[in-house]
């Protein structure tokens, strides 16, 4: 499977979904089961991929803006999130976090949306694949997370910084 197909399969599951997040994961399953276990590990390759590479403090001090506060799960679950929304936001979001101010044009931050279901679409491959194979999906052979998020640390709980940091953000979701 190459990016192309990836984001295909995203973005055509996503568009489906209507913004439901559990509806998104649901059909991403279903979009899977209709592939080999060999394309189903490499969708998952590109999933954990893209996962990795969202791992980064600007990115966190984004989810921090957005969910009013960014737990570790929660940026877990904001970075499945992040993916589901395709191609087009997750890049410019990789490129300049603040720049999801206007990639976004709904935001739901409720349990149903950034900060809950994320969860589950990162869990499709695995679905998908122990469905096809009856077997738990073997470890994919991509390097793990750092330790540690891409970039310089700085305080969360610090609105002054944040509103600095994420300009646009803070004036859409954050400012009350």
């Amino acid at each position: 499977m190459d990016e192309t197909e990836f984001w295909e399969i995203v973005d055509s599951t996503r568009e489906a979904a209507d913004g439901d997040p559990d509806d998104h994961a649901d059909l991403l399953v279903e979009r899977l089961l209709r592939l080999d276990p060999d394309s189903v590990l490499d969708f998952a390759r590109h999933f954990e991929a893209r996962y990795n590479r969202a791992y980064t403090w600007d990115l966190w001090g984004a989810a921090a803006v957005l969910l009013d506060g960014a737990s570790d799960d929660a940026f877990d679950y904001f970075r499945c999130w992040l993916i589901a929304q395709g191609r087009e936001v997750f890049e410019g979001a990789l490129h300049d976090p603040d720049a999801l101010a206007e990639l976004l044009d709904d935001f739901d931050p409720s349990p149903d949306g950034a900060d809950g279901d994320g969860e589950e679409i990162g869990y499709a491959a695995d679905e998908a694949y122990e469905q096809l194979t009856g077997a738990v999906a073997p470890e994919l052979g991509i390097p793990p997370q750092p330790a540690e998020p891409v970039g310089t640390p700085f305080d969360f709980d610090d609105d002054a910084d944040l509103a600095r940091r994420f300009p646009r953000l803070w004036e859409r979701f954050g400012a009350e």
